[in-house]
């Protein structure tokens, strides 16, 4: 297999930390995306989307996306199930991996895109009132978790999740575009150093 990704964005950081804590090693190919290596034809044949991550399997197949990438991971290794074991676990995690994504990885990806200068000229179209109220939909999420880790250890009860590793990429993201601080979110402070410990958050 083969993980082609950019090492700098945190979608692929996504995948690689799920891969570290399940314990599996793949060969990683990186794409050059500031340059637009992810608009190539070569790449568009592996993944239409023009997206990283993308996972190629051996048989030659590509699997485009966080989730459906870890979901085939899961299945294919053994390891911790982090998409939950019992059929509560899998629902709560799904709840919370579901807002997560949408509501902080994907709204801070937005307000990158568009209420910031983004990737410069590889930005198509850009919308500052749409990426300013996507920022605002990503504190509100932050809001959200502050309140369930008020007595949680982990978004969906007591185990580390991929709705963990969703959440502390988009959290990571939000920090570092400046969108918010963790000052006013304490619980969620404390959830973020207690995920940075891991050594799956150095992959």
């Amino acid at each position: 297999m083969k993980l082609y990704e950019y090492e700098a964005f945190p979608n692929p950081k996504r995948v690689r930390m799920f891969l570290a804590e399940k314990g599996v090693e793949i060969e990683r190919v990186q794409i050059d995306v500031p340059a637009g290596e992810h608009r190539s034809d070569t790449f568009r044949a592996r993944n239409p989307e023009m997206t990283v991550p993308c996972l190629e399997l051996d048989d030659g197949s590509h699997i485009g996306g966080c989730v459906a990438i870890s979901r085939y991971i899961e299945e294919a290794y053994a390891g911790p199930k982090l998409f939950g074991e019992t059929a509560a676990e899998q629902g709560h995690i799904c709840a919370w991996q579901r807002r997560v994504e949408a509501g902080l990885m994907d709204a801070v990806a937005h307000y990158f895109h568009h209420a910031t200068p983004g990737l410069g000229a590889l930005e198509n179209y850009q919308n500052a009132d749409w990426g300013q109220h996507r920022g605002r939909q990503a504190i509100s999420t932050l809001e959200a978790m502050n309140d369930r880790l008020a007595n949680k250890e982990y978004l969906a009860g007591d185990k580390f999740s991929i709705a963990d590793i969703t959440a502390f990429a988009g959290v990571g993201f939000g920090l570092w575009c400046d969108l918010f601080s963790l000052e006013a979110f304490p619980n969620v402070a404390s959830w973020f150093a207690r995920v940075e410990a891991r050594p799956s958050a150095a992959a």
